[in-house]
Protein backbone atom coordinates (compact mmCIF):
# COMPACT_ATOMS: atom_id res chain seq x y z
CA UNK A 1 0.00 0.00 0.00
CA UNK A 2 1.59 3.28 -1.36
CA UNK A 3 1.14 6.46 0.11
CA UNK A 4 -0.66 7.71 -2.84
CA UNK A 5 -3.37 5.07 -2.41
CA UNK A 6 -3.41 5.95 0.95
CA UNK A 7 -4.50 9.76 0.01
CA UNK A 8 -6.93 8.56 -2.14
CA UNK A 9 -8.31 6.86 0.34
CA UNK A 10 -8.26 8.90 3.18
CA UNK A 11 -9.30 12.19 1.32
CA UNK A 12 -12.89 10.45 -0.11
CA UNK A 13 -13.44 10.71 3.96
CA UNK A 14 -13.20 14.29 4.06
CA UNK A 15 -14.67 15.42 0.83
CA UNK A 16 -17.87 17.45 2.85
CA UNK A 17 -20.59 18.69 0.55
CA UNK A 18 -21.09 21.57 2.46
CA UNK A 19 -18.82 24.37 4.94
CA UNK A 20 -15.59 22.88 6.60
CA UNK A 21 -12.36 24.28 7.32
CA UNK A 22 -8.76 22.18 7.30
CA UNK A 23 -7.28 20.68 9.76
CA UNK A 24 -4.13 19.48 9.09
CA UNK A 25 -2.75 16.38 6.21
CA UNK A 26 -2.72 12.89 6.88
CA UNK A 27 0.31 11.00 8.14
CA UNK A 28 1.51 7.75 6.51
CA UNK A 29 4.42 5.78 7.07
CA UNK A 30 5.28 8.25 9.47
CA UNK A 31 5.46 11.26 7.12
CA UNK A 32 2.59 14.14 6.05
CA UNK A 33 1.53 13.44 2.76
CA UNK A 34 0.42 16.93 0.93
CA UNK A 35 -3.10 16.17 -0.93
CA UNK A 36 -4.46 14.10 2.23
CA UNK A 37 -6.44 16.99 3.83
CA UNK A 38 -7.97 16.27 6.68
CA UNK A 39 -10.86 18.42 7.47
CA UNK A 40 -13.57 19.50 10.09
CA UNK A 41 -16.87 19.39 9.09
CA UNK A 42 -19.58 22.14 10.21
CA UNK A 43 -22.63 20.83 10.11
CA UNK A 44 -22.07 17.94 12.94
CA UNK A 45 -19.79 20.24 15.48
CA UNK A 46 -23.31 20.20 17.59
CA UNK A 47 -22.20 17.01 18.18
CA UNK A 48 -19.64 17.92 20.73
CA UNK A 49 -15.91 16.52 20.62
CA UNK A 50 -12.82 16.12 22.44
CA UNK A 51 -8.97 17.15 22.56
CA UNK A 52 -6.94 14.89 24.62
CA UNK A 53 -3.25 14.48 25.31
CA UNK A 54 -0.12 14.22 27.27
CA UNK A 55 1.06 17.02 28.98
CA UNK A 56 2.90 19.06 25.97
CA UNK A 57 1.83 17.29 22.86
CA UNK A 58 -0.29 20.62 21.75
CA UNK A 59 -3.39 20.08 22.76
CA UNK A 60 -3.65 23.93 23.69
CA UNK A 61 -2.49 24.62 20.36
CA UNK A 62 -4.88 22.30 18.38
CA UNK A 63 -7.93 23.99 20.20
CA UNK A 64 -6.31 28.18 19.20
CA UNK A 65 -6.49 26.10 15.64
CA UNK A 66 -9.92 24.90 15.97
CA UNK A 67 -11.51 28.46 17.23
CA UNK A 68 -9.38 30.30 14.23
CA UNK A 69 -11.26 27.76 11.63
CA UNK A 70 -13.99 28.21 13.10
CA UNK A 71 -13.90 32.26 13.69
CA UNK A 72 -13.13 32.58 9.75
CA UNK A 73 -16.43 30.37 9.15
CA UNK A 74 -18.00 32.51 11.03
CA UNK A 75 -19.25 30.42 14.09
CA UNK A 76 -18.89 32.04 17.21
CA UNK A 77 -16.47 30.45 19.93
CA UNK A 78 -16.73 30.86 23.65
CA UNK A 79 -13.04 29.49 25.12
CA UNK A 80 -12.33 28.35 29.24
CA UNK A 81 -9.05 29.09 29.75
CA UNK A 82 -8.13 28.44 33.13
CA UNK A 83 -4.10 28.63 32.78
CA UNK A 84 -4.26 31.93 30.32
CA UNK A 85 -2.37 30.33 27.19
CA UNK A 86 -5.20 31.92 24.71
CA UNK A 87 -5.28 35.84 24.61
CA UNK A 88 -2.49 35.20 21.83
CA UNK A 89 -5.62 34.60 19.51
CA UNK A 90 -6.26 38.47 19.31
CA UNK A 91 -2.34 38.81 18.16
CA UNK A 92 -0.80 38.34 14.53
CA UNK A 93 1.30 35.02 14.64
CA UNK A 94 4.73 35.11 13.54
CA UNK A 95 6.89 32.71 11.01
CA UNK A 96 10.07 31.09 11.92
CA UNK A 97 11.62 28.16 10.09
CA UNK A 98 9.50 25.41 12.11
CA UNK A 99 6.29 26.85 11.09
CA UNK A 100 7.51 27.01 7.53
CA UNK A 101 8.78 23.64 7.66
CA UNK A 102 5.41 22.59 8.53
CA UNK A 103 3.37 24.37 6.30
CA UNK A 104 5.51 23.80 3.11
CA UNK A 105 4.81 19.82 4.27
CA UNK A 106 1.21 19.85 5.39
CA UNK A 107 1.15 22.25 1.33
CA UNK A 108 -0.61 24.74 2.95
CA UNK A 109 1.17 28.46 2.66
CA UNK A 110 1.87 30.20 6.19
CA UNK A 111 -0.82 33.49 6.52
CA UNK A 112 -0.67 34.94 9.89
CA UNK A 113 -3.31 36.91 11.36
CA UNK A 114 -5.21 38.39 14.92
CA UNK A 115 -8.63 37.34 15.05
CA UNK A 116 -11.21 38.77 17.05
CA UNK A 117 -11.19 38.63 20.39
CA UNK A 118 -13.69 39.53 23.59
CA UNK A 119 -11.40 39.34 26.85
CA UNK A 120 -14.29 37.97 30.18
CA UNK A 121 -13.50 37.24 33.28
CA UNK A 122 -15.02 35.85 36.63
CA UNK A 123 -13.01 38.25 39.16
CA UNK A 124 -11.72 41.35 39.07
CA UNK A 125 -7.94 39.39 39.35
CA UNK A 126 -8.52 39.25 35.69
CA UNK A 127 -8.44 41.22 32.54
CA UNK A 128 -12.00 41.24 30.78
CA UNK A 129 -15.14 41.98 30.92
CA UNK A 130 -16.83 40.89 34.01
CA UNK A 131 -19.49 38.29 34.13
CA UNK A 132 -22.35 38.35 36.38
CA UNK A 133 -26.00 36.74 37.21
CA UNK A 134 -28.54 37.81 39.81
CA UNK A 135 -29.86 35.32 42.23
CA UNK A 136 -33.01 35.27 40.83
CA UNK A 137 -31.95 34.33 37.23
CA UNK A 138 -29.86 31.57 38.59
CA UNK A 139 -33.15 30.45 40.54
CA UNK A 140 -33.79 27.90 43.22
CA UNK A 141 -33.30 24.60 41.77
CA UNK A 142 -29.60 25.54 40.22
CA UNK A 143 -28.44 27.36 43.49
CA UNK A 144 -29.31 24.81 44.98
CA UNK A 145 -27.44 22.34 42.88
CA UNK A 146 -24.36 24.84 43.64
CA UNK A 147 -24.51 24.78 47.09
CA UNK A 148 -25.52 21.15 46.86
CA UNK A 149 -27.77 21.19 49.66
CA UNK A 150 -30.01 17.85 50.39
CA UNK A 151 -33.68 17.50 49.24
CA UNK A 152 -35.26 19.18 52.23
CA UNK A 153 -33.22 21.87 51.98
CA UNK A 154 -33.16 22.71 48.34
CA UNK A 155 -37.36 22.66 49.23
CA UNK A 156 -36.75 25.57 51.51
CA UNK A 157 -34.60 27.46 48.92
CA UNK A 158 -37.87 27.21 46.30
CA UNK A 159 -40.63 28.40 49.11
CA UNK A 160 -37.58 30.92 50.02
CA UNK A 161 -37.98 32.31 46.13
CA UNK A 162 -41.40 32.12 46.16
CA UNK A 163 -41.95 34.15 49.12
CA UNK A 164 -39.49 36.82 47.35
CA UNK A 165 -41.10 36.78 44.20
CA UNK A 166 -44.52 37.05 45.85
CA UNK A 167 -43.54 40.20 48.37
CA UNK A 168 -42.04 41.88 45.21
CA UNK A 169 -38.04 41.43 46.85
CA UNK A 170 -35.66 41.17 44.18
CA UNK A 171 -32.50 38.92 45.18
CA UNK A 172 -29.80 40.33 43.23
CA UNK A 173 -27.18 39.26 44.80
CA UNK A 174 -25.48 36.75 47.76
CA UNK A 175 -26.64 39.70 50.70
CA UNK A 176 -30.10 39.77 49.24
CA UNK A 177 -30.63 35.96 50.32
CA UNK A 178 -29.30 36.49 53.26
CA UNK A 179 -30.77 39.00 54.77
CA UNK A 180 -33.86 37.37 53.16
CA UNK A 181 -32.94 34.26 55.11
CA UNK A 182 -32.15 36.04 58.65
CA UNK A 183 -35.06 38.20 58.36
CA UNK A 184 -37.66 34.51 57.96
CA UNK A 185 -35.99 32.68 60.74
CA UNK A 186 -36.33 36.58 63.09
CA UNK A 187 -38.89 39.70 62.20
CA UNK A 188 -40.77 37.57 59.68
CA UNK A 189 -40.98 34.37 60.86
CA UNK A 190 -44.89 34.73 62.16
CA UNK A 191 -45.79 36.39 58.77
CA UNK A 192 -44.17 33.66 56.72
CA UNK A 193 -45.12 30.61 58.99
CA UNK A 194 -48.91 32.00 58.53
CA UNK A 195 -48.78 31.66 55.01
CA UNK A 196 -46.06 29.36 53.75
CA UNK A 197 -45.72 26.85 56.61
CA UNK A 198 -43.21 26.35 58.93
CA UNK A 199 -39.29 25.87 58.01
CA UNK A 200 -36.72 24.29 59.67
CA UNK A 201 -33.95 26.47 61.25
CA UNK A 202 -31.40 23.69 61.02
CA UNK A 203 -31.93 24.14 57.24
CA UNK A 204 -32.16 28.00 57.39
CA UNK A 205 -28.62 27.70 58.99
CA UNK A 206 -27.31 24.96 57.05
CA UNK A 207 -28.29 27.18 53.54
CA UNK A 208 -26.45 30.55 55.43
CA UNK A 209 -23.03 28.67 56.11
CA UNK A 210 -23.19 27.11 52.28
CA UNK A 211 -23.53 30.75 50.99
CA UNK A 212 -20.80 31.87 52.77
CA UNK A 213 -18.87 29.14 51.75
CA UNK A 214 -19.84 30.43 48.35
CA UNK A 215 -18.59 33.76 49.06
CA UNK A 216 -15.38 33.07 50.25
CA UNK A 217 -14.96 31.72 47.19
CA UNK A 218 -15.46 35.28 45.51
CA UNK A 219 -18.93 34.31 44.78
CA UNK A 220 -19.76 37.96 45.53
CA UNK A 221 -18.04 39.34 42.22
CA UNK A 222 -20.14 36.96 40.18
CA UNK A 223 -23.96 37.14 41.55
CA UNK A 224 -25.43 40.99 40.11
CA UNK A 225 -25.66 43.12 37.67
CA UNK A 226 -25.21 44.03 34.84
CA UNK A 227 -26.29 40.34 33.86
CA UNK A 228 -24.33 39.44 30.59
CA UNK A 229 -26.59 39.02 27.92
CA UNK A 230 -25.79 35.72 25.57
CA UNK A 231 -25.95 37.56 22.61
CA UNK A 232 -23.12 39.34 23.38
CA UNK A 233 -21.47 35.82 22.63
CA UNK A 234 -22.89 36.02 18.66
CA UNK A 235 -21.00 39.07 17.37
CA UNK A 236 -19.11 38.62 13.75
CA UNK A 237 -16.99 41.57 12.97
CA UNK A 238 -17.16 43.63 9.92
CA UNK A 239 -15.28 40.86 7.60
CA UNK A 240 -17.62 37.69 8.78
CA UNK A 241 -15.14 36.70 11.42
CA UNK A 242 -16.85 35.37 14.48
CA UNK A 243 -15.66 36.67 17.94
CA UNK A 244 -13.60 34.73 20.07
CA UNK A 245 -14.47 34.94 23.98
CA UNK A 246 -11.98 34.48 26.26
CA UNK A 247 -13.32 33.91 30.05
CA UNK A 248 -9.95 33.97 31.77
CA UNK A 249 -10.15 31.94 34.60
CA UNK A 250 -6.36 31.63 35.94
CA UNK A 251 -7.68 32.63 39.39
CA UNK A 252 -10.43 30.20 39.34
CA UNK A 253 -8.90 26.83 39.61
CA UNK A 254 -9.12 26.89 43.49
CA UNK A 255 -12.81 27.84 43.44
CA UNK A 256 -14.66 25.10 42.57
CA UNK A 257 -18.09 26.06 43.46
CA UNK A 258 -17.92 29.55 41.72
CA UNK A 259 -17.16 27.87 37.94
CA UNK A 260 -19.62 25.60 38.95
CA UNK A 261 -21.63 28.24 39.19
CA UNK A 262 -21.10 29.91 35.91
CA UNK A 263 -20.74 27.17 33.90
CA UNK A 264 -24.70 25.96 35.37
CA UNK A 265 -25.70 29.53 35.19
CA UNK A 266 -24.13 30.19 31.41
CA UNK A 267 -25.42 26.78 29.85
CA UNK A 268 -29.21 27.18 31.39
CA UNK A 269 -28.85 30.49 29.94
CA UNK A 270 -28.09 29.38 26.66
CA UNK A 271 -30.50 26.32 26.43
CA UNK A 272 -33.40 29.75 27.42
CA UNK A 273 -32.67 31.86 24.87
CA UNK A 274 -31.32 30.27 21.53
CA UNK A 275 -33.72 28.64 19.45
CA UNK A 276 -34.39 25.59 18.53
CA UNK A 277 -32.77 24.74 15.45
CA UNK A 278 -31.51 20.98 14.76
CA UNK A 279 -28.85 20.00 12.26
CA UNK A 280 -27.80 23.19 10.02
CA UNK A 281 -25.04 23.99 8.02
CA UNK A 282 -23.15 25.19 11.01
CA UNK A 283 -23.41 25.64 14.62
CA UNK A 284 -24.64 29.02 16.44
CA UNK A 285 -22.19 28.70 18.77
CA UNK A 286 -19.08 26.25 19.98
CA UNK A 287 -17.78 26.21 23.87
CA UNK A 288 -14.12 24.58 24.57
CA UNK A 289 -13.19 24.01 27.67
CA UNK A 290 -9.50 23.73 28.43
CA UNK A 291 -7.95 21.90 30.99
CA UNK A 292 -11.24 20.20 31.75
CA UNK A 293 -9.93 17.76 33.89
CA UNK A 294 -9.38 20.35 36.42
CA UNK A 295 -12.80 21.03 36.65
CA UNK A 296 -14.20 17.67 36.61
CA UNK A 297 -11.69 16.79 39.32
CA UNK A 298 -13.05 19.28 41.62
CA UNK A 299 -16.41 19.91 40.60
CA UNK A 300 -19.73 19.10 42.33
CA UNK A 301 -21.81 16.08 41.44
CA UNK A 302 -24.26 18.71 40.81
CA UNK A 303 -22.24 20.13 37.97
CA UNK A 304 -21.21 16.85 36.24
CA UNK A 305 -25.28 16.18 36.39
CA UNK A 306 -26.12 19.37 34.42
CA UNK A 307 -23.56 18.91 31.91
CA UNK A 308 -24.48 15.36 31.03
CA UNK A 309 -28.30 16.32 30.60
CA UNK A 310 -27.05 19.85 28.69
CA UNK A 311 -24.61 17.97 26.18
CA UNK A 312 -27.65 15.94 25.32
CA UNK A 313 -29.90 18.60 24.79
CA UNK A 314 -28.67 21.54 23.50
CA UNK A 315 -27.09 20.39 20.42
CA UNK A 316 -30.67 21.22 18.96
CA UNK A 317 -30.21 24.61 19.85
CA UNK A 318 -27.01 24.84 17.66
CA UNK A 319 -24.07 24.59 20.29
CA UNK A 320 -21.20 22.48 20.30
CA UNK A 321 -19.21 21.75 23.53
CA UNK A 322 -15.87 20.43 23.43
CA UNK A 323 -13.23 19.32 26.49
CA UNK A 324 -10.12 19.51 26.18
CA UNK A 325 -8.31 17.14 29.04
CA UNK A 326 -5.07 14.99 29.36
CA UNK A 327 -6.93 11.96 29.17
CA UNK A 328 -10.41 10.84 28.31
CA UNK A 329 -11.16 8.97 31.31
CA UNK A 330 -10.99 12.59 33.06
CA UNK A 331 -13.78 13.21 30.98
CA UNK A 332 -17.20 11.64 32.73
CA UNK A 333 -18.55 8.26 31.13
CA UNK A 334 -22.10 9.85 30.68
CA UNK A 335 -20.48 12.73 28.98
CA UNK A 336 -17.41 10.62 26.88
CA UNK A 337 -20.11 8.82 25.32
CA UNK A 338 -21.93 11.94 23.50
CA UNK A 339 -18.61 13.18 21.98
CA UNK A 340 -19.01 13.41 18.21
CA UNK A 341 -15.12 14.58 16.96
CA UNK A 342 -12.28 13.06 18.15
CA UNK A 343 -8.68 14.49 18.80
CA UNK A 344 -5.88 12.30 20.79
CA UNK A 345 -2.23 13.89 20.56
CA UNK A 346 0.43 11.76 21.97
CA UNK A 347 0.04 9.28 25.32
CA UNK A 348 2.46 7.99 27.43
CA UNK A 349 3.15 4.73 27.84
CA UNK A 350 4.83 4.60 30.98
CA UNK A 351 3.17 2.29 33.43
CA UNK A 352 0.63 -0.47 33.60
CA UNK A 353 -2.16 1.88 33.88
CA UNK A 354 -1.06 4.04 31.05
CA UNK A 355 -0.66 0.79 28.52
CA UNK A 356 -4.13 -0.36 29.45
CA UNK A 357 -5.60 3.57 28.92
CA UNK A 358 -3.88 3.12 25.76
CA UNK A 359 -5.51 0.34 24.85
CA UNK A 360 -9.02 1.45 25.84
CA UNK A 361 -8.61 4.71 23.73
CA UNK A 362 -7.44 2.78 20.79
CA UNK A 363 -10.81 0.65 20.80
CA UNK A 364 -13.09 3.68 21.06
CA UNK A 365 -11.22 4.88 17.36
CA UNK A 366 -12.87 3.85 14.51
CA UNK A 367 -10.39 0.85 12.74
CA UNK A 368 -8.02 1.80 9.98
CA UNK A 369 -6.63 -0.40 7.46
CA UNK A 370 -3.21 1.63 7.93
CA UNK A 371 -2.32 2.17 11.57
CA UNK A 372 -1.76 -0.41 14.36
CA UNK A 373 -3.75 2.81 16.71
CA UNK A 374 -1.91 1.44 19.97
CA UNK A 375 1.47 2.06 18.70
CA UNK A 376 0.21 5.31 16.59
CA UNK A 377 -0.56 6.88 20.23
CA UNK A 378 2.69 6.38 21.86
CA UNK A 379 4.84 8.06 18.80
CA UNK A 380 3.37 10.48 17.49
CA UNK A 381 4.97 14.28 17.57
CA UNK A 382 4.49 17.44 19.09
CA UNK A 383 1.44 19.20 16.82
CA UNK A 384 0.07 15.48 15.71
CA UNK A 385 -2.81 13.82 16.40
CA UNK A 386 -5.26 10.90 15.89
CA UNK A 387 -8.42 12.15 14.96
CA UNK A 388 -11.89 11.25 13.85
CA UNK A 389 -15.19 13.46 13.38
CA UNK A 390 -18.25 12.48 12.27
CA UNK A 391 -19.44 12.86 8.51
CA UNK A 392 -22.64 15.27 7.56
CA UNK A 393 -24.54 11.66 7.46
CA UNK A 394 -23.61 11.17 11.21
CA UNK A 395 -21.16 8.61 10.65
CA UNK A 396 -17.61 8.46 12.23
CA UNK A 397 -15.04 9.18 9.40
CA UNK A 398 -12.03 6.66 9.36
CA UNK A 399 -9.36 7.48 11.89
CA UNK A 400 -6.29 9.04 10.58
CA UNK A 401 -3.33 10.20 11.75
CA UNK A 402 -2.56 13.90 11.50
CA UNK A 403 -0.14 17.18 10.89
CA UNK A 404 -2.02 19.33 12.33
CA UNK A 405 -1.79 23.68 10.80
CA UNK A 406 0.45 25.71 12.75
CA UNK A 407 -1.76 28.35 14.94
CA UNK A 408 -2.20 31.85 12.53
CA UNK A 409 -2.30 33.34 15.43
CA UNK A 410 0.18 34.27 18.23
CA UNK A 411 1.01 31.08 19.92
CA UNK A 412 2.26 32.71 23.26
CA UNK A 413 0.19 35.39 25.54
CA UNK A 414 -0.93 39.00 25.59
CA UNK A 415 1.68 41.03 27.45
CA UNK A 416 -0.39 43.42 30.08
CA UNK A 417 -0.10 46.08 28.24
CA UNK A 418 -1.76 44.25 25.31
CA UNK A 419 -4.03 42.95 27.72
CA UNK A 420 -5.51 46.20 29.02
CA UNK A 421 -5.51 47.64 25.42
CA UNK A 422 -7.77 44.71 23.80
CA UNK A 423 -10.45 45.43 27.45
CA UNK A 424 -10.48 49.40 26.79
CA UNK A 425 -11.06 48.90 23.23
CA UNK A 426 -13.89 46.57 23.82
CA UNK A 427 -17.65 47.32 22.31
CA UNK A 428 -19.15 45.66 25.52
CA UNK A 429 -16.44 46.25 28.37
CA UNK A 430 -18.79 50.05 28.93
CA UNK A 431 -22.06 48.30 29.42
CA UNK A 432 -20.63 45.83 31.95
CA UNK A 433 -17.58 47.12 33.73
CA UNK A 434 -19.19 49.08 36.68
CA UNK A 435 -21.47 47.35 39.02
CA UNK A 436 -25.46 48.12 39.76
CA UNK A 437 -26.47 48.59 42.93
CA UNK A 438 -29.90 48.99 43.04
CA UNK A 439 -32.69 48.68 45.51
CA UNK A 440 -33.65 45.11 46.13
CA UNK A 441 -34.46 42.67 49.11
CA UNK A 442 -31.87 43.76 51.24
CA UNK A 443 -32.66 47.36 51.19
CA UNK A 444 -36.30 46.65 51.65
CA UNK A 445 -36.36 44.22 54.20
CA UNK A 446 -34.01 46.71 56.62
CA UNK A 447 -36.48 49.09 55.64
CA UNK A 448 -39.73 46.94 56.55
CA UNK A 449 -37.62 45.74 60.01
CA UNK A 450 -37.41 49.75 60.89
CA UNK A 451 -40.93 50.67 60.31
CA UNK A 452 -41.37 47.69 62.49
CA UNK A 453 -39.69 48.93 65.46
CA UNK A 454 -41.10 52.39 64.94
CA UNK A 455 -44.82 51.03 65.45
CA UNK A 456 -43.74 48.90 68.09
CA UNK A 457 -45.59 50.75 70.68
CA UNK A 458 -48.98 50.28 68.73
CA UNK A 459 -48.74 46.95 67.01
CA UNK A 460 -53.01 46.31 67.88
CA UNK A 461 -53.50 49.45 65.37
CA UNK A 462 -51.43 48.22 62.92
CA UNK A 463 -52.65 47.41 59.79
CA UNK A 464 -52.65 43.60 58.87
CA UNK A 465 -48.86 42.74 57.46
CA UNK A 466 -50.27 41.62 53.72
CA UNK A 467 -51.99 44.68 53.20
CA UNK A 468 -49.50 46.62 53.91
CA UNK A 469 -47.01 45.39 52.01
CA UNK A 470 -49.02 45.63 48.58
CA UNK A 471 -48.26 49.39 48.72
CA UNK A 472 -44.34 48.59 49.61
CA UNK A 473 -44.66 46.25 46.62
CA UNK A 474 -46.28 48.33 44.08
CA UNK A 475 -43.64 50.97 44.75
CA UNK A 476 -40.76 49.14 44.42
CA UNK A 477 -41.80 47.72 41.58
CA UNK A 478 -42.16 51.05 39.70
CA UNK A 479 -38.94 52.08 41.39
CA UNK A 480 -37.49 48.91 39.61
CA UNK A 481 -38.97 49.49 36.03
CA UNK A 482 -37.06 52.08 35.57
CA UNK A 483 -34.18 50.22 35.57
CA UNK A 484 -33.93 49.13 31.59
CA UNK A 485 -31.93 45.71 32.91
CA UNK A 486 -34.40 44.85 35.15
CA UNK A 487 -37.12 44.94 32.79
CA UNK A 488 -35.17 42.68 30.03
CA UNK A 489 -34.78 40.07 33.17
CA UNK A 490 -38.38 40.14 34.05
CA UNK A 491 -39.46 39.50 30.56
CA UNK A 492 -37.19 36.54 30.63
CA UNK A 493 -38.52 34.80 34.01
CA UNK A 494 -41.36 32.58 32.76
CA UNK A 495 -39.11 30.66 30.01
CA UNK A 496 -36.16 30.19 32.54
CA UNK A 497 -38.49 28.90 35.59
CA UNK A 498 -39.48 26.32 33.20
CA UNK A 499 -36.22 25.54 31.64
CA UNK A 500 -34.80 25.38 34.74
CA UNK A 501 -37.70 22.91 36.26
CA UNK A 502 -37.29 20.77 33.03
CA UNK A 503 -33.25 20.42 33.51
CA UNK A 504 -33.82 19.77 37.18
CA UNK A 505 -36.48 17.56 36.41
CA UNK A 506 -34.02 15.30 33.78
CA UNK A 507 -31.16 15.59 36.66
CA UNK A 508 -33.67 13.83 39.16
CA UNK A 509 -35.01 10.83 36.38
CA UNK A 510 -30.84 10.33 35.21
CA UNK A 511 -29.76 9.77 38.76
CA UNK A 512 -32.36 7.24 39.68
Amino acid sequence: MDSGQFSADQQKQFDFSGPSFTLGTGIFDGKPISGATVKVPLKTLNRHGLVAGATGTGKTKTVQVLAEGLSKAGVPVLLMDLKGDLSGLAAQGTENTHITHRQTLIGEPYAPQPFPVELLTLTSEDHGVPLRATVTEFGPILLGKTLELNATQQGVLAVLFKYFDDHGLPLIDLKDLKKGLQYLSNEGKKEFEEHYGRISSASVGAIQRKIIALEQQGANEFFGEPSFEVDDLMRVDQKGEAFISVVRLTEIQDKPALFSSFMLSLLVELYDNLPEQGDSEKPKLTIFIDEAHLMFREASKALIDQLEIVVKLIRSKGVGVFFCTQVPSDVPDQILGQLGLRIQHAMRAVTAKDRKAIRLVAQNFPDSPYYDLETMLTTLGIGEALFTCLNEKGIPTASVATYLNAPKSRMGTLTTQELDQLVETSEIYGQYKDPVDRESAYEMLIKKIDGAEESEESPKTEAPKDQSARPKKEKSMMETLSNNTFVRQLGRTVVREISRGLLGALGLRNRR
